[in-house]
């Protein structure tokens, strides 16, 4: 996964449709998420599409699994994961996900239908950050 400010500046530089392109193209690089970890655990709550969200940890730093049903969607996962990924659960924990989305502008990019998961996205994620930093 590329690191967030790299995909903000690639983003920023497109317009309209080419940015559903990126964002699609983010969700085709995500790892691939096994069905047996598509689970009502790892759902997020209150999006469009079905998202899933799975964490795990490598030698201190949390990595996450994400998948959706929807192109766009997953995209847009793949946006909170690139937030988060590969740092250690406690920083994520407390970490201001949102802020770190906001070059991308996604409320006024994008239909509200798109991006009203993104909060609950970002709060499943920091929900089982806050579970790992904690064990």
């Amino acid at each position: 996964m590329r690191p967030l400010d790299d995909i903000a500046e690639e983003y920023n530089f497109l317009e309209g449709d080419e940015r559903y392109r990126l964002l699609i193209e983010l969700g085709h690089e995500l790892d691939p998420m096994p069905d047996a970890l598509k689970t009502d655990a790892t759902l997020v709550r209150g999006c469009s599409a079905q998202v899933w969200v799975y964490p795990t940890e490598v030698a201190g730093q949390l990595r996450f699994l994400a998948d959706s049903n929807a192109a766009i969607t997953k995209g847009i996962v793949a946006l909170v994961i690139a937030a988060v990924q590969d740092r250690p659960a406690a920083e994520v924990a407390k970490m201001d996900v949102a802020a770190a989305l906001d070059p991308f502008d996604l409320k006024n990019q994008l239909s509200s239908n798109r991006t009203q998961g993104v909060p609950n996205m970002i709060a499943l994620v920091q929900q089982h950050a806050a579970r790992i930093s904690a064990s």
